[in-house]
């Protein structure tokens, strides 16, 4: 078991983060969480198949088409989707997962989190990055909440070995 916020910070210590979710009309969090981590200097790598770019910035149509390696990927995206990226993380070799997950369960898909632990990935199943970047106080408010009322573990499970 490794404690939650050690992974959050984890997380949060390294530079090349994938957002994947980013909507062409910046309805979606994902274009939210994207801009907060590159104003907080994070290289960020939006994550799209529709589109070309987005906000400006290059926007790929998946892991394998990254122009460099990543350190993590944070996920707002349907659960299937979810799943499919926890798969490419495999295979990309990227050691990180942030599956956001709210009041509702957002993106999370537990067949997403037991492959990716299965392979070796580090998994966070709850939150946003929103909550410990520079939070605004809606966002601090709600990690209090989560927290308070123990809507995030205290402990998450680690990457398991392969049988």
């Amino acid at each position: 078991m490794n404690s939650f916020r050690a992974a959050i910070d984890d997380f949060l210590a390294q530079k090349r983060i994938v957002v994947a979710g980013v909507s062409r009309d910046g309805q979606s969090p994902a274009n939210a969480i994207a801009k907060k981590l590159r104003e907080n200097g994070y290289t960020v790598f939006a994550l799209n198949p529709h589109v070309d770019s987005i906000d400006g910035a290059p926007c790929y149509p998946d892991l394998a088409a990254l122009p460099e390696p990543v350190d993590g990927v944070f996920t707002v995206t349907p659960p299937a989707a979810t799943e499919a990226l926890a798969r490419a993380c495999v295979e990309q070799g990227i050691p990180r997962l942030w599956i956001h997950r709210s009041l509702d369960d957002s993106s999370y898909s537990e067949a997403a989190v037991t492959y990716a632990l299965e392979h070796g990935v580090t998994v966070i199943p709850w939150g946003c990055p929103m909550m410990y970047v520079q939070p605004d106080v809606a966002h601090r408010c709600m990690r209090w909440l989560f927290s308070t009322f123990k809507r995030f573990p205290k402990e998450i499970e680690g990457p398991r070995s392969p049988a």
